[in-house]
């Protein structure tokens, strides 16, 4: 009681943000593999939009490989090659995911660019 709720959030740029919590993009694609499983946060602007469930990472791939995935992380071709920079790309697999009906204020560590330890405001 009295203690704080810290939960694991991924930081994504929407508009791949709210593609995810509407179940909508099912691979968020990065350029490292991560240890994390279960239930997370989907963080943007300071703000929790939803969860859903990291099962799994898959890869490496590179963006020739994924563009055939085209269906699961909804980016084209260049925008992998871009982002790829010539390095190999994994594409971390989501399920369950669910919207918030309104977004919740969280607490980012300054600094944080992948994943924060978020404490929930459940005031807001």
């Amino acid at each position: 009681m009295g203690e704080p709720d810290l939960k694991k959030g991924l930081i994504v740029k929407e508009p791949f943000a709210s593609l995810i919590v509407e179940g909508k993009k099912t691979w968020e694609i990065r350029k490292s593999r991560t240890k994390v499983r279960g239930e997370i946060l989907i963080l943007n602007r300071g703000r929790a939009l939803g969860k859903a469930e990291l099962v799994e990472v898959l890869g490496p791939f590179t963006p020739e490989e994924l563009a055939e995935h085209r269906d699961k992380h909804l980016v084209d071709l260049d925008f992998l090659v871009d982002y790829s920079n010539g390095k190999a790309l994994y594409a971390w697999v989501l399920r369950n995911a669910e919207k918030f009906e309104k977004p919740i204020k969280v607490y980012i560590a300054k600094g944080a660019q992948v994943w924060a330890n978020v404490r929930v405001d459940e005031d807001e």
